[in-house]
C-alpha cells in the first residue's frame, strides 16, 4: 500500500462506493460526485480487513452499496458506523437491471457504484440483529424438522425391509409407547436400528429446545397473538410471518406482501394477451410452506376461507392445489392487514 493510498481525504462532495463482497476477497470501486471512477482496489482478507481498508482509503463523506448475501445484516451494521448511507441491493433485481455477459468482481463493484450514484439501487430490507436471530431460529427449526422426518422415514423403511410386523401405524410409532416398542425390538440389524432410533430422539430433543426459545420470543411479540386469532394459524406460522414481515409498514400496499412471499403468479402480458404461470417462489420458502399448511386448516375451520377456496377451485379436483395457494395468498394479505391495523380476525 502506497503512502497516497493510505490517506483518508475528507471533502465536501459525496463519494459513491460499490462493494463486491466475498468471505476472503472483496473488490471496491469509488466514484466521485460526478460519477467518475477515482479509485478501485481489491482487498485480500476477511470482512475486518475490508472494513479497515474502506475506513482508511475511501474519501469522506461517502455512501456505500453492496449486494445482499450471507451475513449482509452484520456487514450493514459495521458499515453504518463508517458511511453516511448504506444501501443493500436485492440480488435478483440487480441482475435484471444490470445484466452483462462480462462479469467479474471489479465489474460488479463498478456496476453497484454506478447504480448507487444514479440512485437506482433496488434495495432490500435489512432487519435489526434481534429479528435476524429470530429468523435464524425459525429456519433452524425447519431444518431440524426436515431431518427428523427423513430419519423417521429411514426407520420405517428399515422395518419394512426386515419384514417386521406389528408396526404401530402412522404417528403412533413416535409416541412414547411406540418408541418403547421400537427400543425393545431385537433384530439382526439392531445396531443400525438403534442408531436411527437414537438419532430420531436426539433431533426431537433439539426441536423441543429450539421451540422453547421460539415460544419465549413469540410471547413477547403482540403480533403473534394477534395472528393466532385466525382459524388454523398456530404459533409457528404466526411467528414466521411476523419475523419475516418485520415492519409491515415498509409495504406500501397489502398486495405487495404476496409478491414478497412468492405467492403471486408469473405474468406474461403482451399485445392484449395476459398469461399467468406458476407462482414466482420469491422470498422465504419456510413462510410459504407454513402458510400453505395453515391454509388447509383455515379452509376447514373458517366459512369465509372455505367459500373462497371453493370459488377458486370451481368444483374441479385438478384446481384444488391452485385454490390452496390462492387461499395461502389471501391468508398472507389478511395477516398483513391485521398487523397494520391491530384488529383481530373476523369473518
Amino acid at each position: 500500500m502506497t503512502a497516497d493510498s493510505t490517506r483518508n481525504v475528507t471533502t465536501g462532495a459525496m463519494h459513491y462506493v460499490g462493494l463486491d463482497v466475498h468471505a476472503r476477497r472483496s473488490s471496491v470501486c469509488v466514484l466521485d460526485a460526478d460519477g467518475k471512477r477515482v479509485r478501485q482496489f481489491e482487498v485480500r482478507g476477511d470482512w475486518p480487513a475490508l472494513l479497515e481498508r474502506v475506513a482508511a482509503d475511501v474519501p469522506r463523506p461517502f455512501a456505500v452499496c453492496y449486494e445482499a448475501s450471507c451475513g449482509y445484516g452484520h456487514l450493514h451494521g459495521r458499515l453504518s458506523a463508517l458511511a453516511d448511507r448504506v444501501a443493500v441491493a436485492h440480488p435478483g433485481k440487480l441482475r435484471l437491471i444490470y445484466g452483462d455477459k462480462r462479469k467479474n468482481d471489479r465489474v460488479d463493484a463498478a456496476k453497484v457504484a454506478k447504480l448507487l450514484y444514479l440512485d437506482a439501487v433496488p434495495q432490500c430490507h435489512v432487519p435489526d440483529a434481534d429479528v435476524r436471530a429470530w429468523r435464524g431460529l425459525v429456519e433452524y427449526r425447519r431444518r431440524l424438522v426436515d431431518r427428523r422426518v427423513a430419519v423417521k422415514n429411514q426407520v420405517r423403511a428399515l422395518l419394512r425391509g426386515l419384514g417386521v410386523g406389528g408396526v404401530p401405524p402412522g404417528k403412533a410409532l413416535w409416541s412414547s409407547k411406540g418408541l418403547a416398542w421400537l427400543r425393545q425390538l431385537t433384530l439382526d440389524a439392531g445396531a443400525d436400528l438403534l442408531r436411527r432410533d437414537l438419532l430420531a430422539e436426539e433431533l426431537a430433543a433439539k426441536v423441543k429446545r429450539v421451540e422453547r426459545e421460539l415460544d419465549a420470543r413469540a410471547a413477547r411479540h403482540p403480533g403473534v397473538s394477534l395472528l393466532r386469532t385466525i382459524p388454523g394459524v398456530g404459533v409457528r406460522t404466526a411467528e414466521a410471518v411476523v419475523a419475516y414481515l418485520d415492519d409491515v409498514r415498509r409495504f406500501a400496499r397489502v398486495r405487495q406482501v404476496g409478491a414478497y412471499l412468492g405467492l403471486v403468479p408469473c405474468q406474461d402480458a403482451s399485445a392484449g394477451r395476459d398469461r399467468l404461470g406458476h407462482i414466482t417462489r420469491d422470498g422465504p420458502g419456510t413462510v410459504r410452506k407454513l402458510l400453505c399448511e395453515a391454509a388447509w386448516q383455515a379452509v376447514r375451520r373458517s366459512p369465509g376461507m372455505r367459500a373462497y377456496f371453493e370459488r377458486v377451485a370451481g368444483g374441479k379436483p385438478d384446481r384444488r392445489k391452485v385454490a390452496l395457494v390462492a387461499a395461502a395468498h389471501k391468508l398472507a394479505r389478511s395477516m398483513a392487514a391485521m398487523l397494520r391495523s391491530g384488529e383481530a380476525w373476523r369473518e
